[in-house]
């Protein structure tokens, strides 16, 4: 069973001490965590510390994955080669760092995730027609079909309607209990995290604020002080609570 856990991490920008300091508790097989925070707060920062694409201090402990490559991270920004179709995107996905065999495997997976995310109507439209939302649904595709232990995803719903949204962040709990996987999504929209996390890690300027279960850790005071904002929370059901917003503060 894979695990993750951030010690004392921090991430640099050039010379500049962006992300520091950031100590988890252990993340464990089958969560999913919300990554959550003001714009700035370094949280794409932290996620490309974690793959390795930034330097910094402190340790990424990574136990009991079964591959060398076990982070899959899926970035905020979607661009992608515009002359390739959506089917050989994500096939090119799911051969990266394997032979360039293809066997019935390899397309049942396809399938299946194409199927999972409703984008076969789209599969042979090259990835430039797309529109950004469906964009966001093939980098999903493409993350998941490499089977990652650990999976980072950088506001992956921020150009899906709402209905889209709540679709892709079930999908997403469900992918990682049923794999067995680690997801941490950044998100900006904090009922969606409150609905659907197991945790919520809380970035504010570049430290960590809090990380633990939703209810202990998405507060009156914590939205007054990282968020400027007045608001009130109610339980929505037995499993979740609900932020209502009545006003900035000052």
């Amino acid at each position: 069973m894979v695990a993750l856990q951030l010690q004392s991490v921090g991430a640099y920008h050039g010379r500049k001490l962006f992300v520091e300091n950031v100590t988890t508790p252990k993340l464990t097989a089958g969560e999913l965590v919300a990554v959550i925070g003001p714009n700035a707060a370094g949280k794409s920062t932290l996620f490309k510390r974690i793959t390795g694409l930034l330097k910094g201090p402190g340790n990424v402990l990574v136990e009991g994955a079964k591959t060398k490559n076990a982070i899959s991270y899926m970035p905020q920004d979607t661009s992608a080669n515009a002359v390739l179709t959506v089917y050989e995107s994500i096939l090119l996905a799911r051969k990266q760092g394997q032979s360039w065999g293809v066997g019935d495997q390899d397309l049942r997976l396809i399938d299946d995730i194409m199927k999972a995310l409703n984008i076969e109507a789209i599969a042979f439209r090259d990835l430039g027609a797309l529109s950004g939302g469906q964009r966001q649904l093939v980098s999903i595709a493409q993350a998941l079909v490499r089977e990652p232990e650990i999976m980072l995803m950088d506001e992956p719903t921020s150009a899906l309607d709402l209905h889209r949204q709540v679709e892709v962040l079930d999908f997403m709990q469900r992918q990682a209990r049923k794999r067995g996987m680690i997801v941490l999504i950044a998100i900006h929209d904090l009922n969606q995290a409150l609905r659907f996390a197991d945790k919520v890690l809380i970035i504010q300027n570049g430290r960590m604020r809090a990380c633990g279960k939703p209810r202990d850790v998405v507060t009156v005071d914590m939205l007054r002080e990282v968020y400027k904002i007045h608001a009130r929370i109610e339980k929505c059901s037995r499993d979740h609570d609900h932020v209502i917003v009545d006003g900035t503060a000052h």
